[in-house]
Order: structure tokens, then C-alpha cells, then sequence
């Protein structure tokens, strides 16, 4: 079969296509921007890429139109397979019937870390000679792509809660029913499709909901949207972690920590990932990888061979002193959590943090009024302002002299050059290419120092 893409170059459609191609299907693919690591991954999978939405594309007739959620009404292809009536279909659709049917299903889901947890849990899996298919909205170090499909019975998904597509406002994870489902966090985001918090709660209901009898969910205890959630209705064993009556991390330390089940020690994990979070998503990803075969303390030895994921906390590069590091955050939850990490890690060293607020929950200023305090534990900040709808400086005056915002790339990255010196840490935060700004930035400090 032959399926056109549109918007293939998402990292969950570009993992559709990589899926689809391993199938033995011929896949080709279109989208407004296509940009590194998608579109090197997707060529170097002999995937062809068309620049755009031309309505002409018609002309290849494929046997199916697989669409992206970033396809509109209005998008002139889109309006051309409707007005001839040819076959489509949304991406999370196509993956439920064509790969998942057959599958034991393993989800994550939440507002954050689901491609850190996918990954880890993805490469327990791995370790414990299951050899799973999977589906991340990144590109995991230690796979070295986003996507696989394999002859095993397993498949771990990043399960989103983003809207399914034009035609389908379902979130994405309904389309997935998982037998093991992580709920890892949940707060609102999603700005652009959910009125408020509760709207995402009856979501996240609804994949409670798919999750059999004979499954598991696993939860974090500490969040008490999630637990509102499952109190409307739960009908699969749950077990909840970074609580006593679950799993607990202890004897945290500079080398890892300990992990115990309902008190009783498992064993340790030694690594070097930074942040709570990530202490939170490894105790999820044990508990998910137990469900499906892999005893815990198979799952923590393979803590200490994981990677971690591109554009997590991602170190780029380090000139003339300036250690730059590149990650996805995009929410002030995360974006505080991301420093945080990083300020455990460098003690008093000087940290810049650069943010792009792209996603549409942060150009629609929805949570602008939580920012400043998401940054306040950097110790300048800058601010690429370009797109938004919202006044930047006025909603980080209150950092006072250390911010600087700015809606002139060009300038921003001049003006963050001139302030970095030998020994700081950059941390750029953005969940797009900004400007490909962490090769720029090296660059620019490496002429510096010659």
C-alpha cells in the first residue's frame, strides 16, 4: 500500500512513516517545515519529503492520506482530497488498526516527561530481551530513532493528549487502548484546544477508561489531578509511585538512588540524569516494565546504560568556556524543573537560560502569569519574543535587570554572546528549531576566543 503523509515531519508522524515503511508499505510525505532530526531520519529511510501542501499532490495517488493534526480545513491538499472524496485517515487511527490491534499496548501518558519515560521504559524493555516496537516523540540515544516496529507482542507509545486530528478531537491515547497505562503528571496546557483543566481531566477519564481489567495503571500519588481523575471511575489495578504504598525512591545521593515496592528494596539506580522528575519518570518506567515481564531489578540495571533522549537537557557543545545545552521545555513547570536540574548539577556557577515560548499554550499567553517565577532560578534570562500575542518584558519585568527580551533573532543572539563567559552554563529552551540558535551560539563564541 501507498500512503501520503501529511505533516510527516512531526516527530509522531515521522514515527508513523519510519513504522509504515518497516511494514513494507511505500510511504511518501509532505509538511510546511521540514527540518533535523525528522527529515535526516526520514531520508535516510529513502522517505520522500515534499516541501509544502500543494493541492497537485493529489497526482501521486496513494491508496491513503495518513493526516497529522496540523492539518486545517482550509489546507488546500486537505481540501482537495475532500472535494474528490479520496480515502484518509488520522495518524493515531491508522497506528490503533494497522500495528496496535495485536499489541500489548504499553502508554504513557501526562503533561510531562512522556518521551523521557517512553524512552526509559522503552529501553527496559529492551534490556530484558523483549524487544519492543515503539513510538517516541524524540529520538531515544540509545535506539537512535524515534520509531521501530518489531515481531514482538510489545509496543511502548508516548500517549498524548493532544487532539487527534480536524476531523477526530478525540486526544490522541483513546485511539491506543493500552494494557499498561502511566499517568505520569497532569496540569493544563494544550491552550489552543482545551477550554481548561477540567476538560483535559474527562480526557484522560477517557483513557481510563479503555484500560482492561487485566491491566495496570500506574500513577503518580503525589498529583491530585490525577488522583480526581481515577476517583470518577477506575476499573484496572493501580499502583502509584513517589509514595510509601508504592514506588519510593530513598538514600538519594550525588550517584543515584534506591528504589523500593511498598517499602521493600528493589535495588539502585546509578546514574547520572538530572532533576526529581526524572527520579519520578524511572519509577514509573520500572513499575510499567514489572507489568510486562521485566523483574525490577532488571529494569534498574538498565537504567545505568540509558542515554536519555535528543533535546533533553542535550549538551551541544562547549566554547571558549560556554557549556550550551539544548532542551525541549516549553511550560513553566518544566521549564523550573529543567533548572533546577541544571542548578544541582553546576552549584553556583552562572546560568543563563535562553527561552523560546513557542508551543501555542505559551504564544497564546495562557500561562504567562506563571514565567517569571518558572525562570527566577537562573541567573539571566533571555527571551525571543517574535509571534507572540502577549507583552513579554511586562510579564518578566518582575526578574528585574537579570532578563532581557528581545524579538530580533539576530540581535537576541548577539546580545547573549557579548553577557557568556567562561564557566557559564546556557540552557536554550524551546520545543522548535529556534533558529538552529545552540550551532550559532558555538560558533559565535568560538570566534570570540580566537
Amino acid at each position: 500500500m501507498h500512503i501520503h503523509i501529511l505533516g510527516i515531519c512531526g516527530t509522531f508522524m515521522g514515527g508513523i512513516a519510519a513504522i509504515a515503511r518497516t511494514a513494507g508499505h511505500k510511504v511518501t510525505g509532505c509538511d510546511a517545515n521540514v527540518y533535523p532530526p525528522m527529515s535526516t531520519q526520514l531520508q535516510a529511510q529513502g522517505i520522500e519529503l515534499i516541501e509544502g501542501f500543494a493541492a497537485e499532490q493529489v497526482k501521486l495517488a496513494p491508496d491513503l492520506f495518513v493526516t497529522g493534526n496540523v492539518v486545517t480545513r482550509g489546507n488546500a491538499l486537505m481540501e482537495e482530497i475532500l472535494n474528490r472524496g479520496l480515502p484518509y485517515t488520522s495518524g493515531p487511527q491508522w497506528l490503533a488498526e494497522n500495528v496496535l490491534r495485536d499489541k500489548w499496548v504499553l502508554a504513557v501518558a501526562g503533561t510531562h516527561g512522556k518521551t523521557t519515560t517512553t524512552s526509559m521504559l522503552a529501553w527496559m524493555l529492551e534490556h530484558g530481551g523483549l524487544n519492543p516496537g515503539f513510538l517516541v516523540g524524540g529520538v531515544p540515544e540509545n535506539f537512535g530513532i524515534s520509531a521501530r516496529l518489531s515481531d514482538t507482542s510489545f509496543f511502548v507509545i508516548e500517549a498524548d493528549e493532544y487532539d487527534t486530528a480536524f476531523f477526530d478531537k478525540r486526544s490522541k491515547f483513546v485511539h491506543y487502548r493500552p494494557r499498561t497505562a502511566i499517568l505520569n503528571n497532569l496540569e493544563f496546557d494544550h491552550a489552543d484546544i482545551f477550554a481548561d483543566l477540567a476538560a483535559i481531566e474527562t480526557q484522560f477519564h477517557h483513557l481510563v477508561r479503555t484500560v482492561p481489567g487485566n491491566g495496570l495503571i500506574v500513577s503518580n500519588g503525589t498529583d491530585a489531578n490525577l488522583e480526581r481523575v481515577l476517583a470518577r471511575g477506575c476499573w484496572t489495578p493501580v499502583e502509584r509511585f513517589s509514595i510509601a504504598s508504592g514506588w519510593q525512591a530513598a538514600a538519594r545521593g550525588a550517584d543515584g538512588f534506591d528504589v523500593l515496592f511498598n517499602g521493600a528494596p528493589q535495588g539502585r539506580i546509578a546514574w547520572d540524569l538530572l532533576g526529581e522528575h526524572n527520579v519520578a519518570n524511572a519509577l514509573a518506567a520500572i513499575a510499567a516494565a514489572r507489568h510486562a515481564g521485566v523483574p525490577a531489578r532488571m529494569a534498574i540495571e538498565a537504567m545505568r546504560s540509558f542515554k536519555n533522549v535528543k533535546r533533553r537537557m542535550e549538551l551541544k557543545g562547549v566554547a571558549n568556556g560556554v557549556t550550551v545545552y539544548d532542551d525541549f521545555a516549553h511550560h513553566p513547570t518544566a521549564i523550573a524543573t529543567t533548572i533546577a536540574g541544571l542548578r544541582a548539577k553546576i552549584g553556583n556557577a552562572r546560568l543563563i537560560a535562553v527561552l523560546e515560548p513557542r508551543s501555542n499554550t505559551m504564544k497564546q499567553g495562557a500561562l504567562k502569569d506563571q514565567l517569571a517565577a518558572s525562570l527566577a532560578n537562573a541567573d539571566a534570562v533571555y527571551c525571543y519574543s517574535a509571534g507572540l500575542t502577549w507583552d513579554a518584558a511586562a510579564v518578566l519585568a518582575l526578574l528585574g535587570a537579570k532578563v532581557c527580551v528581545n524579538d530580533n533573532f539576530d540581535d537576541l543572539l548577539a546580545q547573549i554572546t557579548a553577557s557568556a563567559r567562561a564557566g557559564d552554563h546556557v540552557l536554550i529552551m524551546s520545543n522548535g528549531g529556534f533558529n538552529g540558535i545552540h550551532g550559532k551560539l558555538l560558533a559565535r563564541l568560538a570566534r570570540a576566543s580566537a
